[in-house]
């Protein structure tokens, strides 16, 4: 089948990268292009809506604003490729699966660390008309974008409190009835998958699953945010160097981001707009009404969802993405526990010797973005209860 071919080269395509050895003659590419002192803001980003904040800055001119000279966005068709061109220096800012920034910064060494999150939420469980539980899904086949996602994390620990193990597809066998088999696929094949009855379900980033609900082929079995609780899904990625050489162009670059993320908040609809591919930029393939579903979505909705049994915890007030800029250590502490215990196809070796811990500090590097948040007002401002800069996870599947 022409999609789980393209998802496994892609998978082993982006596996070889990133390993220390895979990822050498990109670095090597990078070296090279390092020498550009001045080099100007270069995003990559994929066309889902986890790339919001870094898609409305560039529209806004709030890069140039702040005096940071920018390209325009590049998109990129997979994971592999947007990781490819960053360890080479083709892009210099992107927005990466945060997992996939633990394997590369530990996995790899590749010299480079989140700087922010991209946003909150923003990903869900979709499945065919007839599941009506995550049981329901026993002996079947689920889609994930990646080994190393939040979307394998958070399916995994729904599928644990259910009493299902998930194993990795196997070419010409069937899963057992307390098995799922899991099949990494490219976000754009997951939906015509399920129409066609390839898999029953799906978890991805939006707006995937609103497009399975608009055109009728799938609806949302739950949130990833109502499981684990405002958790963070893309980060923004920068290089090292750049962190270390031009401290004054980091704090702008992500002076603009956040300042993304607050005007995002209050222009939701406009920006489904700016996003879609009526829009002037046309940065995505999606339509309006698609992603306004994602970012707008109505009360009726919500209270569909509720009914349903997609949102179980309504009292978290979780929206169905929201942004919110600040990584939080106790996160990153989470899901690098979580990943010891995650199943993942291929090289994790690396993760048993990680801590939590040291992981999240070495990780991510929390100053640009401390600063651009308490200049706009702090947290609260984002919607948080306080400006204090640590939180406790909750994970309720």
């Amino acid at each position: 089948m022409p999609t789980d071919d393209f998802s496994r080269r892609d998978m082993l395509r982006l596996s070889a990268l990133l390993t220390a050895s895979g990822a050498l003659p990109f670095l090597r590419t990078y070296e090279a292009r390092a020498q550009e002192a001045d080099a100007p803001l270069r995003i990559g980003y994929l066309p889902i809506t986890d790339a919001t904040p870094l898609l409305v800055a560039h529209a806004k001119g709030m890069f140039e604003a702040e005096g940071v000279r920018v390209e325009k966005p590049v998109l990129f068709r997979s994971w592999a490729q947007i990781a490819e061109a960053f360890i080479a220096g083709q892009v210099n800012a992107v927005h990466l699966l945060s997992p996939i920034t633990v394997w590369a910064r530990f996995g790899s060494k590749v010299p480079a660390k989140v700087v922010a999150w991209n946003h909150t939420s923003g990903s869900g469980l979709s499945v065919a008309h007839d599941i009506n539980s995550v049981k329901d899904l026993g002996g079947k086949t689920v889609a994930i974008p990646f080994w190393y996602s939040i979307h394998n994390v958070v399916l995994q620990a729904l599928l644990r409190e259910n009493g299902l193990k998930p194993v990795q597809q196997r070419t010409g066998s069937k899963a057992a009835a307390d098995e799922i088999s899991l099949v990494v696929m490219a976000p754009s094949d997951m939906v015509p998958a399920l129409a066609n009855k390839q898999i029953a379900g799906y978890i991805v980033a939006e707006p995937f699953n609103a497009a399975a609900e608009t055109l009728g082929v799938g609806k949302i079995l739950r949130f990833t945010g109502d499981v684990w609780k405002d958790h963070a899904c893309c980060v923004v990625f920068m290089h090292e160097r750049d962190l270390a050489r031009r401290p004054e162009w980091t704090q702008k670059v992500v002076n603009a981001m956040v300042k993304a993320q607050l005007w995002t908040r209050d222009h939701r609809v406009e920006t489904a707009e700016l996003l879609s591919k009526d829009g002037a930029n046309k940065y995505t393939p999606h339509t309006r009404e698609v992603l306004a579903r994602v970012l707008a979505p109505s009360d009726a909705d919500v209270a569909a969802y509720v009914k349903a049994g997609a949102i179980r915890h309504p009292d978290w007030k979780e929206k169905r993405i929201d942004f919110q800029p600040y990584p939080f250590a106790s996160y990153t502490e989470e899901l690098v526990r979580r990943l010891k215990d995650t199943l993942i196809e291929g090289d994790r070796t690396f993760l048993a010797a990680l801590d939590p811990k040291a992981a999240a500090q070495d990780l991510v590097d929390d100053s640009f973005v401390r600063k651009a948040v308490t200049a706009v007002g702090g947290l609260t401002a984002f919607g948080l209860v306080s400006n204090d800069f640590t939180r406790r996870e909750i994970v309720a599947a």
